[in-house]
């Protein structure tokens, strides 16, 4: 059991509704430093609606969240983020008038800890790509590109945990491919990260701890090695 101090997030009993839709239903969530969780379930069951909500974009919600121990409950998004925490969100969000360089340089900051290690040119490193990209605006980048420049400019705030929300969707399979690898040096690099992703294999591969959601609910959650062996998820997950 993971102990108060070393828990970055920290959510207990959490509602949240859409009007007078309830779409979560008592969702607990613990994520600890340097842990990489998965979030799994078929389309339309809640994760989204689940990560919205602990970053404050869902208004409507209940429940206790607390992250490094900070009452977040009724935070806003940009309160969150400057706790230490960075958003990758399912579309992308890159500014599409600004170029690859000031995409990437605008979100620069130091960490909670005064870190600094992800300068721009080891994101530059870690996607040789965008390099080659510099001056192009985010409008001309392929849906790999702006994934890739997404993705960067969260490392750029040094954060203590980095949420990705669909990170490969509709991306070729090479791109794919070069996004779970970064995907895996960012958790061997000790940043806490939240993983929502269609390829559960992958997810629970790379993920200390996963929860499968239906209709706003846990109905499976612990040891991602445990999980991907039980004969139970196939049915959750529709697969």
């Amino acid at each position: 059991m993971n102990t108060t101090s070393e828990l970055i997030v920290d959510a207990q009993n959490l509602h949240a509704w859409y009007g007078s839709s309830h779409v979560l239903h008592g969702i607990d969530l613990q994520i600890a430093r340097g842990q990489t969780v998965g979030l799994l379930g078929r389309n339309g069951m809640g994760k989204s609606t689940l990560i919205r909500s602990l970053l404050g974009h869902v208004t409507q919600r209940e429940g206790r969240i607390t992250f490094f121990g900070q009452d977040v409950s009724h935070a806003k998004p940009h309160e969150v983020a400057r706790l230490g925490v960075a958003y990758v969100p399912e579309g992308r969000g890159v500014f599409p008038n600004l170029t690859v360089r000031e995409n990437l340089v605008m979100a620069a900051r130091p960490g909670r800890d005064g870190r600094k290690e992800w300068t721009l040119e080891r994101v530059l490193l870690t996607f040789p790509r965008l390099s080659e990209r510099m001056t192009n605006l985010g409008a001309e980048l392929s849906g790999g590109e702006q994934q890739m420049l997404s993705i960067g400019r969260a490392l750029m705030t040094h954060p203590e945990l980095i949420i990705l929300d669909e990170a490969t969707e509709g991306l070729a399979p090479l791109i794919v491919a070069d996004i779970w690898r970064v995907i895996g040096d960012i958790r061997a690099s000790g940043i806490a990260t939240l993983i929502v992703d269609r390829d559960y294999r992958k997810v629970l591969a790379q993920s200390d701890q996963a929860l499968v959601l239906q209709k706003g609910q846990v109905v499976m959650a612990g040891a991602s090695a445990e999980l991907r062996e039980n004969p139970e998820l196939a049915a959750y997950l529709g697969v």
